[in-house]
């Protein structure tokens, strides 16, 4: 079976709690969308928590590791803060003190990943051109024009980055970003019976943001 994983955003506590339920064997792969850092309480704690873990695991590329990177790299340094970054930064204690470790993690994350009936990724793609040719910011950033396509896709795609109070459960087309850091639920979704394992994630009135307005 396959069990993926969507946004934790700095959410450990949620993420021990979620993998904690798992019944993984051997065999069993874990996929993890991306967005494993900005806007929670602890960034550097969730990415320690993944470095730990053994077994087929893999792990994508989000919109806001490569925001991470850029701004460490110099680049789009407000776009990173903006977008809760600033969160990361200190769950640190500054710049200075981020492990190599965890910058080799966010270097060598994937942009996608596709098995014979799906097709893992962070935000989607772009309806119409072949998954070699996509732009690497679709696959971290695009929205409507992929989840709201009227077509169809040939495989079924797996992915996070849009936030919604439940999970989109579509023939093609998989959204398990269930807004965990808005004070919803981290959700897994197992594969291929499409078993929903799910955690709470209740904030406090002075932490609690306002979900994004998308699909739902």
């Amino acid at each position: 079976m396959i069990y993926v994983i969507g946004d934790i955003h700095g959410c450990l506590e949620p993420l021990h709690r979620l993998i904690a339920q798992l019944r993984l064997s051997e065999a069993d792969e874990l996929v993890f969308l991306g967005d494993y850092v900005d806007r929670g309480p602890d960034s550097k704690g969730v990415i320690d928590y993944l470095l730990t873990l053994r077994g087929r695991y893999t792990f994508l590329m989000g919109n806001h590791e490569r925001m991470f990177l850029d701004f460490l790299q110099g680049k789009e340094r407000a776009l990173f803060l903006y977008n809760g970054g600033i969160a990361t930064v200190e769950s640190y204690g500054g710049l200075s003190r981020i492990p190599a470790a965890h910058l080799t993690f966010l270097e060598r994350l994937r942009p996608y990943y596709e098995t014979q009936d799906y097709l893992f990724v962070h935000a989607g793609i772009r309806p119409g051109i072949p998954l070699q040719e996509q732009d690497e910011s679709d696959l971290l950033w695009i929205r409507e024009e992929f989840y709201a396509y009227a077509g169809r896709f040939p495989k079924i795609v797996v992915f996070g980055h849009t936030p919604m109070r439940e999970v989109l459960m579509d023939e093609d087309r998989i959204g398990i970003d269930t807004a965990c850091v808005y004070g919803n639920k981290l959700t897994c979704l197992i594969l291929p019976s499409r078993e929903l394992v799910q955690v709470a994630n209740p904030l406090d009135m002075h932490s609690r943001a306002t979900l994004p307005s998308y699909r739902n």
